[in-house]
This record gives C-alpha cells, sequence and structure tokens, in this order.
C-alpha cells in the first residue's frame, strides 16, 4: 500500500479537531498533523520497509564459528497497535552459533526494523528469533524485550514503573534450556 502523508496529515488534524482543538488557529497545533505524520512514515513505522530476512541472508558469514553470541541492552522504542502510544526499553539477543554468523549490527538493525512497526512486544520478540533461525540456523537463539509501555503508564492502569518482559526462545533443548534462560537474563 502506498504511503500518503498528505492524508496522514489530514487524519491527525481532523483528529485534532474531533476532541476540540483548532490546528489552524492554536499556534502549539500548527504543522502538528504534518510533523505527526513524518514522525510515523520515517522513524515509528520505518521498519516496513526493511526486509530483514534479506538483510541476514546478505549479512551471513558462512562457517564463521560456533559458539554463543549475545548483543546486550539494545535500546528499542515500539508502538503499541492499540493505542498507538510508544513503549520503550532494552532488548537481549543471544544465540548458539554453529556455522554462519552476522555482524552483531545486523542483529541489532533486525530488532529495530521489527520494532518500527505497529505490532505487539511478543511479536517482535517472535519475528527476530524467527528471523535469526531461518537464515542461520543456530543451536538456539533467543531475544528478551523488557519495555515500559506508555498506555499502561499513562491511561488505564497508570502502572507507573512497571514494565513487561517477554522471551522468544527456539532451539533449546532440555539440556541447554537453562544456560539459554541465563544468558538472556531470565529472573533477573
Amino acid at each position: 500500500m502506498p504511503i500518503d502523508r498528505t492524508a496522514a496529515a489530514n487524519a491527525i488534524d481532523a483528529f485534532l479537531r474531533a476532541i476540540g482543538r483548532d490546528p489552524t488557529n492554536e499556534p502549539d497545533l500548527v504543522g502538528t498533523g504534518v510533523r505527526v505524520a513524518d514522525a510515523y512514515v520515517d522513524e515509528l513505522c520505518a521498519g516496513y520497509a526493511i526486509d530483514t530476512r534479506a538483510l541476514l541472508s546478505a549479512s551471513a558469514i558462512p562457517g564463521a564459528a560456533d559458539g554463543l553470541v549475545v548483543v546486550r541492552d539494545v535500546a528499542i522504542t515500539t508502538m503499541c497497535p492499540h493505542h498507538l502510544l510508544p513503549a520503550t526499553g532494552t532488548a537481549t539477543i543471544a544465540m548458539h552459533a554453529r556455522d554462519r554468523l552476522v555482524g552483531i549490527g545486523t542483529l541489532v538493525s533486525v530488532l529495530e526494523a521489527h520494532a518500527r512497526r505497529l505490532t505487539l512486544q511478543e511479536r517482535i520478540g517472535e519475528a527476530v528469533v524467527s528471523d535469526i533461525e531461518a537464515a542461520l540456523e543456530p543451536e538456539w537463539v533467543g531475544c528478551r524485550i523488557a519495555l515500559s509501555h506508555a498506555c499502561m503508564i499513562a491511561r488505564g492502569e497508570r502502572a507507573v514503573g512497571s514494565r513487561v518482559e517477554t522471551i522468544a526462545l527456539r532451539g533449546a533443548s532440555n539440556k541447554t534450556l537453562t544456560r539459554a534462560y541465563a544468558v538472556l537474563g531470565v529472573g533477573r
């Protein structure tokens, strides 16, 4: 579906009018529709433009190593698809590589691409793990995400200080499960 920035900006202006604000006469709201549309297209939803599996496949280094790779405390922001409010926090990606690796920046780029979509937190981790598993075939791969959701803090529950943690894990056997959880920081 093509992006229509003008329609998006007009929709934001219409929303402001619907809640009793006038984006043409209130100085603080002049241009808000355009700014919001640009923020969503250029930043908050930019992940839709990235083919994450192609990125991983193009960056894979065959026969590189066999061992543990952990990228910890990666700052991420995503938008709640239910309320269009941000959730911010950190993520950890860990895998026990077998025959293929990618640069750690590529792992972060895959995470960022999935986070920069209108999606639930649980789906981000699952998508990251699924992509890495398909492209790199590690022994196991996991993604732990811990986010504070503005939709839980600014409205509804008003759960200030709360953090939601999700863990996506694939390939870990009973033998490696405890190690995978420890590497991901589960239980901290």
